[in-house]
């Protein structure tokens, strides 16, 4: 080859070379996503993945089926969670720290917070206060702050402990006790309370707010002495790591509690709305393998989670809750023969269909603060 040709190759290498590459991205990187078979749920990113669209002259006019094509072609795309994670650390690298409604600062994640939305709770309010008069069972509510109060400053105009002072303020006194989650929980944020890449407290957080509000609820907490503590899982990555595919904060403990003494569970009735399975156990340790490890507590959700335990009373619980809840029970175990857990977000019928509400001598609401600001869900205990 002359000196010349091998000097304007030379020369133009790097053109040839981004040429290649781009028309690699273009038309190979597409004809693979084509080709290669499909996945129906991400498990890195916990969520069920766009399906291939069906054409129709009606889905054309009205734009969805370029729309809905767009989505399939986004989540199914070669190489998708690589493309994620490097587009979220050149963000991060350009000093934005909020990534797809995540915060990431001091060593962990945080979600961001909407403002409240004061219409949904109201009307949320409004269905618990008739649904406590209605049934005239003492009732509790508890609303957690979220980790968002205490480890970010990047919702600075949300301050929960003013907002959930304003819902307890609205709730009737005649027959509701309002639960101080918030105090325990400030006084003990230095501590491993919240998770780093995950929404939920950790079970540590749920046994301190239970420790500081059971005397409201009638009985003496089980000293933290009282359990032996099982490092379950040291690699848990959560919900806010899905959002966000960032490798950067140290993943998360899972730690369960087991009573060393006292009350059992004896079993765990799961109601899917299709049938009812029963189980041994309130740990769902086969969650523990893969990632979606808090169901741990519980299971997945589901529309009814009965628990019953060998205590020699007939406390009977029913808890209206959302998933904070669910490594919060086995605490409150410790003092009821049953505990009934309703999660109004898979429940489609009158709740008096699902369960008899003169089974039970209270009820508890629990909720995480952003959870309760837009459930719209509580409002069915209304119909």
């Amino acid at each position: 080859m002359k000196p010349e040709i091998k000097e304007k190759i030379k020369r133009n290498l790097p053109k040839m070379l981004s040429f290649f590459f781009f028309f690699g991205v273009i038309t190979i990187l597409p004809l693979m996503t084509i080709i290669l078979p499909k996945k129906e749920f991400s498990e890195i990113e916990n969520r069920v993945l766009s399906k291939a669209p069906e054409f129709s002259f009606s889905s054309v006019l009205d734009r969805s089926f370029m729309k809905n094509s767009e989505s399939y072609f986004a989540d199914h795309f070669v190489g998708r969670t690589d493309w994620i994670k490097a587009k979220t650390q050149m963000e991060l690298l350009t000093g934005r720290r909020e990534i797809n409604g995540v915060y990431i600062e001091d060593g962990r994640m945080v979600e961001k917070l909407d403002y409240p939305d004061y219409k949904t709770i109201l009307k949320s309010i409004s269905a618990i206060n008739n649904f406590s008069e209605n049934t005239g069972l003492k009732t509790y509510v508890m609303i957690v702050p979220t980790s968002a109060e205490f480890y970010s400053s990047s919702n600075p105009n949300i301050d929960q402990k003013e907002e959930i002072s304003k819902i307890y303020s609205e709730l009737s006194e005649k027959n509701i006790i309002t639960l101080d989650a918030y105090s325990i929980l400030n006084s003990n944020k230095d501590d491993y309370i919240y998770y780093r890449t995950d929404h939920h407290w950790t079970t540590l957080g749920a046994y301190y707010v239970y420790s500081s509000t059971a005397y409201d609820m009638g009985f003496t907490p089980v000293s933290l002495d009282n359990y032996n503590i099982e490092h379950a899982s040291s690699d848990f990555q959560g919900t806010l790591y899905s959002k966000t595919l960032y490798d950067g904060v140290k993943s998360d403990i899972i730690d369960i509690y087991y009573p060393t003494s006292g009350v059992d569970i004896m079993s765990t009735d799961v109601y899917t709305g299709k049938g009812t399975e029963t189980y041994e156990s309130y740990y769902f340790r086969d969650f523990l393998e893969i990632k979606d490890k808090y169901s741990v507590f519980g299971g997945q959700n589901q529309p009814v989670v009965k628990i019953k335990t060998n205590a020699l009373n007939e406390g009977k619980l029913l808890v209206i809750k959302d998933s904070y809840a669910n490594s919060y029970i086995p605490f409150l175990s410790q003092h009821y023969s049953e505990i009934t857990m309703l999660d109004m977000r898979y429940i489609d019928v009158p709740y008096d269909e699902i369960i008899n509400i003169d089974d039970y001598n209270q009820v508890m609401f629990l909720y995480n603060y952003s959870t309760f600001a837009q459930d719209k869900n509580i409002r069915k205990l209304d119909f």
